[in-house]
């Protein structure tokens, strides 16, 4: 035959869209010619195809006019994972292979020069296309095959079928034609799904002496899922306490573990000793807008998507470009990013919890015991100004972070470790879960009164704190999160006046710093 369909996948943002590979020989003058809104690292393919196959000993017909449609026309492709589908179609239209036995199965893979299969990005993402739509149907879902080093995690999804192979001849062996049902070679195996990894391990909170106020902050951010910032000189302590804090964090159900891994393989970061650790991001202030919430043609996760089920740490957070700083504010609320561009549009999940660090003044001292300030009163307020109101008022929990004097970083004992605190916010999480199925930060709307109802001295208490702080809608709305989280750690089945208080004391202490 002089026509084949071989079946890929492209990915658009974290969506694998089906994409048929139309391999059409006809007489003529010799030609090769690849349509369908590829991109340029797709059109190369036509050389490297055409290498692959003569260096395998398989026959490329030069003599023939070679037409290559990705389909649909409109959906734009990119990377060399159309290699081997585009390589095994010529050899089906040529009739190399049996292109009747092809059926089932979808390809994806770069082809080297000499024919060996290189790995390819968000092959999670295709092993998930490929089983979602079959859950709950009779359908059975294609086979997916794929290089050696993408195969592995794409095994990880549960019920899916995933072969890998080595060489583009181990492909080839297994649809030649008049075969029986494809056999087992050397350098064709199915991969059965990696064995249960032990549990990860994180830095221990227990490294970081004194700094009482800090920790009682990232343990409440840990049982809510709340966004902190944390103020204070260099040297306190911040960024090891932000380091440290991904280690409080329940640990990761199935679903969430598999959404964090297909973002970090579309962002070729995924390797299977990070399966179910979740993710601390933490970029360079000069890190621009696009880096941190994704962009590029076609859309490419950033930093936010990247760590999404974990931790974004932000650094010297004043030093960021005001842009990136403003683009934080709608996912913080959503829990997502939608990249539009004109010929195309993708979403990227970006459900992360922020945890910030600044200094107090340009210097760095302002408010220390240790080490006067030498800044202006015009050069602090020029430094904090960097900060919008909108996003300061998305962060649930603003702490300052004292220096420690010499004697007490010495003679100080360890604080409790990670595994001790993060049993209360497994206990807290587990409570808010029952009560109303998410943790407490995702709580919106009618949810927050009716999870979050206090008796009338905790509800006086707030209106005079809100009136008297100038308070935002959303600014209260997240201390009444907050204060359901300390509760929650509390066991307590309402929210009281002393939670309230506690509460207040981490919005007031934006209010004192700025």
């Amino acid at each position: 035959m002089s026509l084949s369909l071989v079946q890929s996948r492209a990915l658009l943002g974290l969506d694998a869209r089906p994409v048929c590979v139309e391999v059409h020989l006809a007489n003529g003058l010799p030609s090769f010619t690849l349509v369908g809104l590829a991109e340029t690292e797709v059109k190369e393919a036509r050389e490297r195809v055409r290498s692959a196959i003569q260096n395998t000993g398989l026959e490329f017909p030069a003599n023939k006019r070679i037409t290559v449609n990705l389909a649909p026309a409109d959906l734009p492709k990119d990377s060399g994972r159309f290699d081997l589908p585009i390589a095994l179609g010529i050899l089906a239209a040529s009739g190399q292979i049996d292109g009747q036995r092809l059926n089932g199965y979808e390809f994806a893979g770069e082809l080297s020069l000499g024919g060996d299969l290189r790995p390819v990005r968000g092959a999670l993402a295709m092993s998930l296309a490929l089983a979602r739509p079959a859950a709950g149907t009779s359908r059975t879902p294609p086979k997916l095959v794929l290089p050696e080093g993408s195969a592995q995690e794409a095994a990880l999804v549960p019920d899916a079928e995933i072969y890998r192979a080595h060489h583009l001849l181990d492909v080839v062996r297994q649809f030649l034609p008049g075969g029986g049902a494809p056999e087992l070679l050397d350098g064709w195996t199915r991969v059965a799904p990696a064995l249960a990894q032990p549990p990860p391990v994180y830095p221990d909170l227990a490294d970081v002496k004194g700094q009482a106020a800090a920790r009682r902050a990232l343990e409440i951010a840990a049982a809510g899922g709340h966004s902190v910032l944390m103020v204070g000189p260099p040297g306190s302590g911040k960024s090891m306490l932000a380091q440290r804090f991904a280690g409080l964090l329940p640990a990761m159900t199935t679903e969430e573990a598999l959404e964090s891994a297909a973002v970090a393989s579309l962002g070729g970061r995924f390797t299977l000793d990070n399966w179910a650790v979740r993710p601390t991001c933490s970029p360079h202030h000069t890190a621009s807008a696009v880096a941190l919430v994704g962009g590029g043609s076609p859309p490419r996760p950033g930093e936010i998507s990247l760590a999404h089920r974990g931790v974004l740490f932000l650094d010297e957070l004043p030093e960021f470009p005001r842009a990136a700083l403003e683009a934080l504010r709608e996912p913080l609320e959503s829990g997502q990013i939608t990249i539009a561009r004109a010929a195309q549009r993708a979403e990227f999940p970006a459900r992360f919890q922020l945890i910030a660090a600044m200094n107090p003044c340009p210097c760095g001292y302002l408010g220390s015991n240790l080490r006067a300030c030498r800044c202006s009163p015009d050069q602090v307020s020029r430094y904090q100004g960097k900060l919008s109101g909108p996003l300061l008022d998305r962060i649930d929990l603003h702490v300052e972070v004292g220096a420690l004097a010499a004697d007490a970083l010495v003679n100080t004992p360890p604080g409790e470790a990670t595994q001790v605190i993060r049993s209360r916010v497994v206990a807290a999480r587990e409570r808010a879960m029952a009560r109303q199925g998410s943790a407490n930060q995702a709580l919106q709307g009618q949810a927050i009164d009716a999870q979050c109802q206090l008796d009338t001295a905790a509800a006086k208490f707030l209106n005079t704190a809100a009136t008297r702080l100038g308070w935002s809608g959303r600014g209260i709305h997240r201390c009444l999160k907050v204060a359901r989280t300390i509760a929650d750690l509390a066991g307590a089945q309402t929210v009281q006046v002393t939670h309230v208080a506690e509460a207040v004391q981490y919005r007031r202490a934006l209010k004192a710093a700025h």
